[in-house]
């Protein structure tokens, strides 16, 4: 398993303070808490935490997502999850 450096929120200066917290405002209310929290908190997922040592990217990575899953998008919530699993499993990816 690889291993990345993460800077845990607690430790976070305010740039990845406010990039975390500006891509998560992006995302629908289901998506609040994460599946897999990373260590030391602050409600990023272990995916975000893993872009914590760069914050620019850490925002604009999670918040094409966030933009993409927009409710005022013509595909339901149901047709973002169907995709993704056909995605997932054609390419073989455990998420």
């Amino acid at each position: 398993m690889t291993w990345i450096k993460t800077i845990p929120m607690a430790e976070a200066d305010e740039q990845l303070r406010r990039a975390v917290e500006a891509q998560a405002a992006l995302y629908p209310s289901d998506y609040a808490v994460p599946i897999h929290p990373a260590a030391g908190g602050g409600g990023a997922s272990e995916i975000v935490a893993s872009h914590s040592l760069l914050p620019e990217a850490l925002y604009h990575a999670f918040a094409t997502f966030g933009v993409l899953m927009s409710p005022e998008l013509p595909l339901t919530r149901r047709q973002h999850e169907m995709i993704t699993t056909v995605v997932s499993t054609a390419n073989r990816c455990h998420y």
